[in-house]
């Protein structure tokens, strides 16, 4: 119980505090900065989403957690649906956990082994062992008790390092920060707003999204609901959430500050080279290195170690837990001894530590050239929408389901949205009623098709409750 949610005697404010951390991770402190050379300030179009959210995860899924007295969250896709739901919705979690935490420790090693091991000549698989194992050190005995204190340490150095690059560059363009705001605000970076509806990163697509993309990467995400489930009451675990949103908005508009300076800076400077407009992920790290001077560098790295830690530790208890409790099921094997359980759950953490290395080094293999944050969005828009339709149908319905048809619904969904992304079937239905081309994507919001297809499914797989 300590392993799994730290015997229920987290502090509250603490598990707040260091969920900025793990929500926001390497990720954000590589790719949103960067970002903002291409997509200018849209991204906190998302983040005007995450209040609302996050309101639903305090309100609707918190009450019905601890009302279940549950250890893993989708113990109660069991209780409502059945066995095979239940599994179904541990392995999404598990395969949309496993690939986005790993994509967001490769962009740390990435940067750790381009800008400091790779002139030492360490390989890339190395660094990325040493880095899975530290994680494995701080975590394999006491898991979340232990993650609610180093999630809050090391979110205070993440963002003393975003602050003290904001004053170095300030510094090196001698301006005051007064003036580096106006700078900021009176830019083309500084655009809000996006207008287009056949964009991705359109108003009102980015705003949905935003809703529901927290619902379904904190709310239905074992990693994260695990640390508010070990808090000590239904209202304090609530009160986490509440102030959690507060400090991520707050946050995430200062990444984007961030990045704006650093454009303005690129621009001054005149380095805006195609490598770096290329790759969004290298803006923030090539400007800290070479540009600002070496106690930048240190801030950077700290700051980006600080950031990725969290995540990976939230990710792999989490995976542990799961795949203990869900798929091993040994909360429910009583002729164990604790002995024997504490064994095989140092046998999982292994077994996933493996997989998640495993992971790693593929993505470094397949990387492109687009901004990770994305990758990561994208990514969850699939393996996230089959466990946000299987929620909102058990809790907003009292229809039974068949419960063998759901894994086959659960797989459809994701596949026609890959189906309509690839082809631009609705940008081919629109430009045939036009009688022009069109092309239409619908970037971040995709997670509300998907869902809306697995919840379509269900229902055709279902009937009245008697």
């Amino acid at each position: 119980k300590a392993f799994y949610i730290g015997d229920r005697k987290s502090n509250w404010l603490l598990v707040a505090y260091g969920m900025i951390g793990a929500s926001l991770s390497g990720v954000t402190f590589m790719s949103v900065p960067g970002n903002v050379l291409k997509q200018n300030f849209y991204y906190f179009q998302l983040i005007l989403g995450f209040p609302v959210g996050y309101a639903v995860i305090a309100f609707i899924l918190i009450p019905l957690y601890y009302r279940l007295n549950l250890t893993s969250i989708y113990t109660y896709l069991e209780q409502r649906f059945g066995y095979y739901s239940y599994k179904t919705g541990a392995c999404f979690f598990l395969l949309s956990r496993m690939l986005g935490a790993a994509i967001r420790a490769f962009v740390v090693i990435m940067v750790l082994h381009e800008f400091v091991l790779k002139e030492m000549n360490v390989p890339f698989w190395l660094a990325g062992l040493i880095f899975i194992l530290l994680v494995i050190a701080s975590t394999c005995q006491c898991g979340v008790k232990t993650i609610v204190w180093t999630d809050s340490i090391q979110t205070t150095f993440m963002l003393l390092a975003v602050v003290i690059t904001i004053g170095a560059i300030a510094s090196a363009l001698n301006m005051p920060l007064g003036r580096l705001f106006s700078e900021v605000s009176s830019s083309d970076y500084f655009k809000l707003i996006d207008h287009d509806w056949g964009s991705k990163t359109n108003f009102f697509k980015q705003f949905l999204a935003g809703v529901f993309m927290p619902i379904a990467m904190t709310g239905l995400d074992q990693g994260m609901m695990q640390k508010s489930l070990s808090c000590k009451t239904m209202w304090e675990s609530q009160k986490n959430m509440i102030v959690s949103v507060i400090l991520i908005v707050i946050v995430n508009f200062v990444f984007l500050f961030l990045g704006a300076t650093l454009a303005i800076f690129c621009q001054q400077q005149g380095i805006l080279a195609d490598e770096v407009i290329s790759d969004p992920d290298r803006v923030f790290p090539i400007v800290s290195f070479d540009y600002l001077g070496p106690l930048a560098g240190i801030c950077f790295f700290v700051g980006l170690i600080s950031a990725a830690y969290p995540c990976t530790a939230n990710a792999i208890t989490a995976l542990t837990t799961s795949t203990c409790v869900d798929l091993v099921g040994l909360e429910k094997r009583e002729k164990l001894s604790d002995r024997s359980k504490m064994r095989i759950r140092y046998l999982v953490q292994c077994g996933v530590t493996l997989i998640f290395l495993s992971v790693i080094l593929m993505v470094n293999l397949l990387k492109d050239k687009t901004a990770i944050i994305t990758i990561v969005y994208q990514m969850a828009a699939y393996t996230y929408g089959p466990l946000l339709g299987l929620y909102v149908f058990g809790l907003f319905t009292k229809r039974r389901v068949i419960d063998a048809c759901v894994p086959f619904v659960c797989i459809a969904a994701p596949l026609v949205c890959l189906a309509v992304e690839r082809w631009n079937l609705i940008g081919l239905v629109v430009g045939l009623c036009r009688g022009e081309s069109v092309t239409f994507n619908f970037g971040f919001s995709l997670l509300l098709v998907n869902a809306a297809l697995t919840i379509f499914g269900l229902f055709l797989c279902s009937r009245k409750a008697r």
